[in-house]
């Protein structure tokens, strides 16, 4: 939030400089954005007189000045149809750098003749759009004066950031109030007399919801709606606001003076009274920010007998908007429910000055102090006379009556703080003490509805005395804590990482969206599903659903790579994968992808070049899955991974029932609508579904090589043509588990010589001996148990 120095020390009696205010912000949670000293920028421009002004002598529409400076007399090139003999202006000398134009002046020549420097108009100092020609100034200023002085640009400009649970400090009065507590000065008190009214209000107000507790309302008739007073304009300028008109200014004027936003309507625009109810849905309103908006039964209307004129607490429509004709206005001054006008803010993507106030939660009680200032201002600024209030509803209690322990304040800050010391503190934030003794019965001050408990009691005593009176303390312990910090999920996601950045990957970060029809390719294709991942409010178009895997970002991601010239991708993510918006429907993943081909081209290894398969990811995603803590050596390989991958290049790692990952090719049909010509591979392992061991020793074993000679010897066995490759291992390492070390396979044959339907597999299996050499007829009986094993799990025979 902005405002300048001046407006501050309105309602600020304090001595304090520029800086000690601005530490002073900060230290008490108001952290300063920033300090902009307008002043600086516009030192160079200054007041000169034109003492003589005549036609240039080679262009029709130029003019030559001898402009007095104060210091000097120059000669400058013009173009302004204003510019003539003995007027006052703004000068710009050389090397000045011009805001409207960014440009830094430099000495010139326009048609043969010279100019040092510029007379300036109001777009060239960002103070209007006007530039028909150039600043004219009083006489009565005398020459070398700043123009910063003469238009109020000498006032610095304060930029601080409010937290959400500040909506007292959304106002200059807020800010004011908060720094009078840390004792930075007195805070000034406001006229709130109420104005006494002619009659009865003609436009009454009903309310028929309760997301607008209280409403309050008065028509103001006689008014003259001109342009607001300079010293208006230019506090709105200073803060980033376009100054309307008298009726608007002074609304947006209070809306950051008081954190009171208002609203007026052209009394005469209104059809019957005024009544507050949740819109219809499929009406619709065309609001006074140019936009037009489709309402829903959510949200909270402001409506006449013609139907909506506003949102309420958010923005107003152009059915009933002031103009320079407007001679009698409808003055509002409501409560809105906060939740509603988030909800209606965030559905609508409508930023306004009054819904950033009325969601943060402002002051209920003011709201009877705050149409009285209001009418006060427009009487004073637009002429007029007023009627008496009328109102809809009552205020509604939003504080929080907290029990309160004085020793609160040692415990939680570890520091010492008497008592009497706290109750001040409190009581100068405006904070209500029922001392009972061994405790307070503490009532926060109706602007203050984020105050719930003790720990927030303790938040503003700490705040006010300063975060920097807490000593630094070393933090010690007597015993040292020999259990990891880190939880199991944790520690797999760690392992994860680190594994496949080992193995050559690079880490992604990609977005938790994605569009619609990449959602339907990548498993959210039913409509159930897809219902409860799209998103109401997403950031893009292309990003509506949440992700149901994460392979789907990471192939978009290598296709951007490949695109730009970046052909080989091995890429990788740890994150989360949404399957439904229920509590358990978002599970936490490990997820990689294989681009292009292994290795680039090189004369000295030909061979090592080559395209990606599915047997480089499936080695990944088991050797990622083993350093994890899963017990690679028991999972089984299925046939049945998700329909993004390619049906018979893909798996799926169980676990008895439980699904580990999956790995293989992507779908050829995705790449040909991808446009993608290489080969894919990917695979997703589901972290917490690896079960935790329950040898507690995280350790890994010890090296336990053998001293005795490994004997290998090759099998070849005819199988069923759908007999599993992964079952043939796995029934040949059964015949003797303490003995074979490793089964690989060798060769697959089918045709000439085998029988239809059959296939043979060949086998190379390990023996490895712990206690002694293997003679051969321990050998050949091992064989015996294989050849058993395998037939007796697989139907296979040994070939002949």
């Amino acid at each position: 939030m902005k405002f300048t120095l001046s407006w501050l020390k309105d309602h600020l009696d304090t001595p304090a400089s520029l800086d000690k205010i601005c530490t002073k912000l900060t230290s008490i949670g108001l952290e300063l954005e920033g300090v902009e000293d307008r002043g600086k920028e516009y030192a160079p421009f200054k007041v000169a007189l034109i003492e003589q002004a005549v036609q240039h002598p080679n262009a029709d529409r130029l003019k030559l000045l001898t402009v007095n400076t104060g210091t000097e007399k120059v000669q400058i090139v013009c173009g302004a149809p204003n510019a003539r003999t003995g007027m006052k202006g703004i000068f710009a000398p050389i090397g000045s750098f011009i805001p409207g134009l960014k440009i830094t002046l430099k000495k010139g020549d326009i048609r043969g003749e010279e100019s040092h420097g510029m007379m300036l108009s109001e777009k060239e100092m960002c103070l209007s759009d006007n530039h028909e020609g150039i600043i004219e100034v009083s006489d009565d200023l005398e020459l070398g004066t700043p123009m910063a002085k003469i238009y109020g640009l000498d006032d610095p400009v304060i930029d601080i950031a409010i937290t959400p649970n500040r909506a007292d400090a959304t106002g200059v009065y807020g800010v004011a109030r908060d720094l009078a507590a840390a004792g930075l000065g007195t805070l000034k008190a406001l006229d709130t007399t109420p104005i006494k009214g002619t009659g009865k209000s003609t436009v009454t107000v009903s309310l028929q919801t309760d997301t607008c507790p209280l409403f309050l309302g008065r028509v103001i008739t006689g008014v003259q709606n001109n342009p607001s007073p300079q010293w208006l304009q230019d506090r709105l300028t200073a803060i980033g606001l376009r100054p309307i008109s008298a009726l608007v200014d002074i609304t947006n004027y209070l809306t950051h003076d008081l954190s009171r936003p208002l609203h007026v309507y052209d009394a005469n625009k209104l059809q019957g009274n005024i009544h507050v109810r949740l819109a219809k849905t499929g009406e619709e309103l065309d609001a006074l920010n140019d936009a037009h908006y489709k309402l829903d039964e959510s949200m909270t209307a402001i409506c006449d007998e013609s139907g909506v004129l506003g949102l309420g607490g958010i923005v107003g429509g152009t059915s009933t908007g002031c103009t320079e004709e407007t001679g009698a206005v409808f003055l509002e001054c409501a409560y809105f429910e906060p939740n509603n006008i988030a909800k209606t803010g965030r559905a609508l993507q409508i930023e306004s000055d009054a819904r950033y106030r009325f969601e943060r939660g402002i002051d209920p009680d003011f709201t009877h102090s705050g149409i009285e200032i209001a009418t006060r201002m427009i009487l004073d600024l637009c002429g007029g006379e007023a009627s008496e209030v009328t109102q809809a509803g009552d205020v509604p209690t939003v504080v929080t009556i907290v029990d309160y322990l004085p020793s609160c304040a040692e415990k939680m800050l570890g520091i010492d703080l008497p008592s009497s010391r706290q109750k001040d503190i409190l009581n100068t934030l405006g904070f209500s003490i029922d001392d009972k003794e061994k405790y307070w019965i503490i009532t926060p001050p109706s602007w203050r509805g984020d105050i719930y408990g003790k720990s927030d009691i303790v938040e503003e005593i700490a705040r006010i005395v300063g975060y920097d009176a807490i000593p630094s303390v070393s933090v010690t312990r007597q015993e040292t804590d020999h259990h990891s910090a880190e939880t199991p999920l944790f520690r797999r996601q760690r392992i994860a990482r680190t594994t496949l950045a080992s193995r050559g990957y690079q880490e992604c970060v990609t977005w938790s969206f994605m569009s619609e029809a990449h959602a339907d390719i990548f498993g959210a294709n039913d409509n159930q599903t897809k219902k409860s991942l799209t998103i109401k409010n997403p950031i893009s178009t292309d990003l509506v659903q949440m992700r149901p895997t994460i392979i789907g970002n990471l192939l978009e991601a290598a296709k951007r790579n490949a695109d730009k010239g970046f052909a080989n991708n091995s890429l990788f993510e740890v994150g989360p994968i949404f399957k439904s918006s229920k509590p358990n429907g978002q599970e936490m993943v490990a997820s990689a992808l294989k681009f292009g081909t292994i290795n680039d081209r090189h004369w000295s290894s030909p061979d090592a070049h080559r395209p990606v398969d599915v047997y480089d990811i499936k080695a990944d995603a088991l050797a990622t899955l083993e350093r994890a803590g899963a017990p690679v050596k028991s999972l089984q390989i299925s046939n049945d991974a998700p329909a993004f991958f390619h049906p018979g290049r893909s798996g799926t790692l169980r676990l008895g029932k439980d699904i580990l990952g999956f790995f293989g090719e992507i779908h050829p049909s995705i790449l040909d609508e991808k446009s993608i010509d290489e080969t894919v591979v990917g695979f997703e392992l589901f972290l917490e579904k690896i079960p935790t061991s329950k040898n507690k020793k995280t350790a890994k074993k010890l090296l336990n090589t053998s001293p005795y000679q490994p004997v290998s010897r090759d099998f070849a066995f005819i199988l069923d043509h759908n007999i599993e490759a992964d079952t043939l291992i796995r029934a040949a390492k059964t015949a003797d588990k303490n003995l074979i070390s490793a089964v690989s396979i060798f060769d697959v044959y089918a045709g000439k010589n085998i029988e239809e339907g059959k296939k043979s597999v060949a086998l190379s299996i390990t023996l490895q001996p712990q206690e002694k050499t293997l003679t051969d007829k321990e050998i050949e009986t091992v064989g015996q148990k294989i050849i058993k094993a395998v037939a007796q799990k697989t139907g296979g025979v040994l070939r002949g």
